[in-house]
C-alpha cells in the first residue's frame, strides 16, 4: 500500500524576476547540497523531477537545493500564470514519492557558455578553509533564502572566485550581493581579499 505524504509547497519571490523559489516542508537534498540543470539533456540520469519539469515549456532551469525547488522560467510567461501549476506539480511529485534526484551530477559541467573558455583551475591557498567558513556561517544562509547558491572556486592575488547557482545566477540584485556584501563581509575578516568576483557573471 502505497502511504501519501503529506507535502506543503508554498511558492516564495526571489530578487531575481525570473526566477520562483518553492519551499517543500522536507528535505530533498542533504544540507549544503545542490544540483543546477539547464535543459532536459543535463538532468536525464540525474534528477528525474527537473526532467519532468522540463516538459513544462515555459522552464527554463531547475536548481534544487536542501528543501526548496527555484524554477527560472522564459520571458513569454507571467508567474501569475505559472505559480500554481508549478507549486501542484512539485507538491505531487513529492506527495507521490518519486525520485528527485537519483545521482549528483558532476560539479564542474561544461554548458554551451563555458564550453568555449577553459574553467580556471585554482591552487590551494592557506585562505581557502577561512574564506570557505566565512561563506557558509554569513552567505550560504542568505543566499539559499533567496533560492539560490554560491559556490567557492578559489582565491588568488587577493581575488576570490565564486560561482553563483540558481536564482542568484543572473540576477540584477547579485552583483549588488556580491560587492556591497560578500566582498566587504570578506575584506573585513580578511584584510588580505581585495576583490570577490563572480564566474558565471
Amino acid at each position: 500500500m502505497n502511504m501519501k505524504v503529506p507535502v506543503t509547497v508554498y511558492a516564495e519571490m526571489t530578487p531575481n524576476p525570473t526566477t520562483m523559489k518553492f519551499v517543500v516542508n522536507k528535505h530533498l537534498l542533504g544540507v549544503g547540497d545542490s544540483a543546477e540543470f539547464s535543459s532536459m539533456a543535463e538532468a536525464k540520469g540525474y534528477s528525474p523531477l527537473a526532467e519532468e519539469l522540463f516538459n513544462l515549456p515555459f522552464v527554463k532551469a531547475v536548481f534544487i537545493a536542501s528543501n526548496f525547488v527555484t524554477i527560472t522560467k522564459t520571458d513569454n510567461l507571467s508567474w501569475d500564470f505559472i505559480t500554481m501549476e508549478l507549486r501542484e506539480f512539485i507538491k505531487n511529485w513529492l506527495g507521490d514519492a518519486k525520485e528527485v534526484l537519483i545521482k549528483m551530477p558532476p560539479k564542474n559541467v561544461t554548458t554551451e557558455e563555458t564550453a568555449s573558455a577553459p574553467v580556471k583551475e585554482f591552487a590551494e591557498s592557506e585562505y581557502d578553509d577561512a574564506i570557505r567558513a566565512l561563506l557558509d556561517e554569513y552567505v550560504r544562509p542568505a543566499v539559499e533564502n533567496d533560492g539560490g547558491a554560491i559556490d567557492f572556486r578559489g582565491y588568488e592575488d587577493g581575488k576570490v572566485t565564486v560561482v553563483l547557482r540558481g536564482a542568484c545566477a543572473g540576477c540584477p540584485s547579485s552583483t549588488q550581493t556580491l560587492k556591497g556584501g560578500i566582498e566587504m563581509l570578506l575584506k573585513d575578516h580578511l584584510p588580505e581579499v581585495t576583490e570577490v568576483v563572480a564566474e558565471n557573471e
